[in-house]
């Protein structure tokens, strides 16, 4: 008798937790407007919240890097959902109930679903990696690509929800997506865990200089990619309304839903065909560049459109492939290193735009700008976002460089990092 643990409902918990995962990035940057107008939040005060969510999820990414041992992995799973849904509810309920503490409950929900979004980052792939799989790659890039559909979905059900009921009945889209979780929390409690230990301490501890020499590689990687990644999200709505003139409502539907509709299409290529990952990566990141040269450098509009969106293709594979190389050429890992590939992540995706806009900024305050806006016809804030664009490059560029040494350096020490 085959006594062996079902792990089918499992997978479908922690891609029903991705899924539902999107709606606290996507979600509540859409009720900006709302906030500010109805309970007086500063915008200042607004940008605190994206703050608060970045720190938090990056000191959970560091608490298990450092001290893994001490987190029970599969009791955290299993109530991470609970704590997705209680943060979306303290959010939603506090401001109604308590205008006069608004920002307080949204400062404090927001606190807690970044928990759990943190959570998510370091457990949920490790828990997909553990499982015994005929195709580990493409569990790993389905789990991934599940999220970039779960944006676009919650941003057209959040934009029509609004739309229909009005802006006024935003708790209740809150409530909706506070009682989404739930479902993965009820598949968690009643599916199998596998073990997420890792394994294999003395093999560890005898190849430590290999393994952190990998490791490092890989999170210099997972940087990068995110960077290239994260550049592109943040400023493609921007860039579509002042560089190319294309209404905002009309660029946000056109342009950023169809870059996160491509960014998921692309990983469920890969789950269904994709095989030699750091081939993959080196690719991804040379169409990046070309991409962000396009936006950047092009005077036609259809190519800077169209250089806009392909970044979500072309980009689409750097985070989650990074996961799947280092799966793939550094056995024996447990949570503590998603963790930390997660941190390294978490880091790119917050220091690149801040980077950017620093550069659009300076750009487009510089006399330069202006002379150059005289030959051009163009304004200095859209010399300043083509430029922002075209620096953007430099991360892939570094990112070649890195998929490069590492592909050397795996290929030299696969013997070294091999379990026997």
């Amino acid at each position: 008798m085959d006594n062996k643990p079902n792990y089918k409902r499992t997978r479908r918990a922690c891609y029903s937790a991705y899924f539902t995962m999107s709606s606290i990035f996507c979600v509540p940057p859409l009720l900006f407007v709302t906030f500010h107008e109805d309970y007086g939040v500063s915008y200042t005060l607004l940008g605190t919240l994206v703050l608060i969510n970045f720190f938090t999820q990056l000191a959970i990414d560091l608490a298990f890097t450092v001290f893994s041992k001490h987190f029970n992995p599969k009791l955290l799973v299993r109530i991470m959902p609970l704590i997705t849904s209680l943060g979306l509810f303290i959010y939603a309920i506090v401001p109604w109930v308590a205008p006069d503490m608004a920002y307080l409950g949204l400062a404090v929900g927001t606190v807690i679903f970044s928990v759990a979004a943190g959570l998510s980052e370091v457990l949920l792939s490790p828990t997909i990696a553990a499982m015994p799989s005929e195709n580990p790659q493409r569990d790993m890039s389905l789990l991934h690509s599940l999220y970039a559909f779960g944006v676009f979905i919650m941003v057209v059900f959040s934009t029509l929800f609004l739309r229909i009921f009005g802006e006024d009945s935003w708790t209740y889209l809150m409530l909706i997506l506070a009682a989404l979780p739930i479902i993965s929390a009820v598949l968690f409690m009643i599916s199998p865990m596998p073990d997420m230990s890792g394994g294999g301490t003395e093999v560890r501890i005898q190849k430590s200089k290999k393994r952190t020499v990998a490791l490092a590689l890989c999170v210099m990687c997972i940087f990068f990619g995110s960077c290239a990644e994260s550049s592109m999200t943040t400023w493609i709505s921007g860039y579509m309304e002042n560089v190319l003139g294309i209404e905002k409502a009309v660029g946000d539907i056109l342009g950023v839903a169809t870059f996160a509709i491509l960014l998921g299409l692309a990983r469920i290529l890969y789950a269904r065909f994709g095989k030699s990952i750091c081939r993959v990566l080196l690719i991804s990141m040379i169409g990046s560049i070309v991409c962000y040269l396009a936006v950047g450098l092009s005077s036609s509009i259809a190519v800077a459109f169209i250089g806009c969106i392909l970044t979500g293709f072309t980009t689409s594979m750097l985070w989650p492939g990074t996961l799947i190389m280092m799966e793939e050429n550094i056995p024996a890992t447990g949570v503590a290193t998603f963790a930390l590939m997660a941190a390294g992540g978490d880091l790119g995706a917050s220091v690149s735009p801040q980077l950017v806009g620093i550069v659009i900024d300076g750009v487009a305050a510089s006399e330069l700008a202006v002379k150059i806006g005289e030959l051009t016809g163009m304004t200095p804030d859209q010399i300043g976002l083509r430029s922002g664009m075209l620096i953007s490059a430099i991360f892939p560029i570094i990112g070649c460089l890195v998929v490069i040494i590492i592909t050397r350096f795996f290929k030299k020490n696969r013997d070294a990092l091999t379990v026997k």
